[in-house]
């Protein structure tokens, strides 16, 4: 592993759990970190980069326009202010102050959130309702500047379908705007949310994409994605702090060029061949049942491995494992959750699309080690 961060006095981790941002996403590509090197050698004009990259992004994926941005997140904040200001720049500099403006977001109680406090950036206030296709068309008034959904495999609740919302939505002449940071793969949800009625997607260029940690994606109508551009940097606007260095949109470009001509194919077998491996490995160990799983929904389709058992007999708990993983040599990250389709029950899962080589021996070795095997 890398010295630089041993340099900091910081010893790395491998990352069993997931496309986490918290640990620092995913690994990308050689060929991204070689064309941000590249791009790290010249001066640019940024407008001028953005919206090259744009346009090459949407011609890569087949879609009427693209905008990279600072994160997924940072694509939450830009499609609610581009809902309110649209390609008026006297109300892009107006924001977050939405006196007099359509600043209100309509969101369907069970697509709340953590991550959905960006868009109150913009100075959007979010106007909650049940999942029921009468109360969404009713909530709909002068005031409102869009709707918003979220697709994610921690929302598990009920939600009216994607087209529904958007016959509403359209009917009304309200943009209909999705959150979709985490859910590639497969690789056709780049196109899916939008064949079913979205306007603008978000998604990440950190995770499935493996471009920059610090690069997200908007795509979808051209104007409103045009809009997204103006309330981004390098303009003053409320977007100004979510700024992109010519290293991370170079580098999302060239992410995304790879994802499109990747045998994803390929990669699930892999994927599965790493899972497999650890199943076999610990399985063996009294009490321990170990599966292969997907994340619930349809996105973010990576198989892992999800493993309990009896705290009573092995006398490690799960709490007591991951601290030992964590605390350990190699240092191994592992993910612990509690299974809402399950009855909450508690669970290791250990993701295998974040590893390096070989690495899967190495999470099986300690995982038997800690659990006394």
């Amino acid at each position: 592993m890398s010295s630089i961060y041993r340099e900091l006095g910081i010893e790395p981790i491998i990352n069993a759990a997931g496309t986490v941002s918290a640990y620092s996403g995913n690994l990308m590509h050689p060929e991204v970190t070689d064309a941000m090197n590249q791009a790290s050698r010249s001066f640019v004009i940024m407008e001028e980069l953005h919206l090259a990259a744009g346009k090459r992004i949407a011609e890569l994926i087949g879609v009427p326009a693209a905008h990279a941005c600072a994160s997924a997140t940072a694509g939450i904040a830009l499609v609610g202010a581009a809902a309110i200001t649209g390609t008026d720049r006297q109300l892009v500099r107006r924001l977050p102050h939405v006196e007099g403006l359509k600043h209100e977001m309509i969101v369907q109680t069970s697509h709340r959130m953590g991550y959905d406090q960006a868009i109150e950036i913009s100075g959007c206030r979010f106007v909650e309702v049940e999942p029921n296709a009468d109360a969404l068309a009713a909530a709909i008034t002068d005031k409102t500047a869009g709707i918003w959904y979220v697709f994610s495999w921690g929302l598990i609740g009920p939600a009216i379908p994607l087209p529904e919302v958007a016959e509403i939505a359209h009917a009304r002449g309200v943009p209909l705007l999705v959150d979709a940071a985490s859910e590639l793969p497969p690789m056709s949800n780049l196109h899916r949310y939008l064949n079913e009625g979205a306007d603008l997607v978000i998604f990440s260029g950190g995770k499935g994409l493996r471009g920059p940690q610090s690069s997200g994606l908007v795509i979808g109508r051209p104007d409103l994605v045009e809009a997204c551009r103006l309330n981004d940097s390098p303009n003053a606007s409320i977007g100004r702090g979510m700024k992109m260095g010519k290293e991370e949109i170079v580098g999302l470009v060239k992410a995304v060029e790879i994802y499109m001509n990747r045998d994803h194919e390929a990669d699930m077998m892999v994927w599965d061949r790493r899972v497999q491996y650890i199943i076999d490995q610990v399985s063996s160990i009294p009490t321990v049942k170990a599966w292969r799983q997907l994340p619930y929904g349809d996105g973010q389709l990576f198989p892992h491995v999800a493993m309990t058992w009896d705290i009573n007999s092995v006398e490690v708990s799960y709490q007591e494992f991951f601290d030992q993983m964590l605390g350990g040599t190699p240092r191994i990250m592992p993910q612990q959750y509690k299974d809402p389709m399950r009855n909450h029950e508690e669970q290791i899962r250990l993701h295998v699309h974040t590893l390096q080589e070989g690495q899967e021996a190495l999470i099986a070795r300690r995982t038997r080690e800690v659990l006394g095997a």
